[in-house]
């Protein structure tokens, strides 16, 4: 068997899992400075660029995904039919280019800097032990006895 027969019914029979990661897309230059990543899955409510195809050029969010199809509806991008419906249009993920990111997802955003999402930060309270307050308390006594005295 070809090797790209073989590649296509892997892309075609793969999990959800799988075709999940598929929906990546590449950063714009400025998200690739902040973040670090050349490229992230996208989500709903992406701002995004179509790099490729007829709708080169447009901007737009993005409105509905689609793991089966592994593209994405933009918002503003449809098509009419003969008869004057309009529909959406499907653009493969790898013709885009992400400009903004949806900051609804902390755990996403996290991941994206680098920092464990799971893990929450630590608060530490700082417990003095019980010896050394009666030390303290015993020095400024004596302390207080010698002015006393004088």
């Amino acid at each position: 068997m070809k090797p790209t027969k073989s590649r296509n019914k892997l892309i075609y029979n793969a999990t959800f899992h799988t075709r999940s990661k598929q929906l990546g897309s590449q950063l714009s230059e400025d998200l690739r400075k902040k973040y670090g990543k050349k490229s992230v899955r996208v989500i709903e409510g992406d701002s995004i660029k179509i790099v490729r195809g007829e709708f080169k050029g447009v901007d737009g969010k993005i409105s509905k995904v689609s793991t089966k199809k592994s593209s994405v509806a933009v918002e503003g991008v449809k098509k009419e039919k003969t008869k004057g419906d309009k529909f959406d249009v499907y653009i493969h993920t790898s013709n885009l280019l992400v400009t903004g990111l949806n900051t609804d997802d902390k755990w996403r955003i996290a991941k994206l800097e680098g920092k464990k999402p799971s893990e929450k930060p630590k608060t530490v309270i700082e417990k003095t032990p019980k010896k050394e307050n009666i030390t303290k308390e015993t020095k400024v006594t004596k302390t207080q006895e010698k002015e006393v005295e004088k």
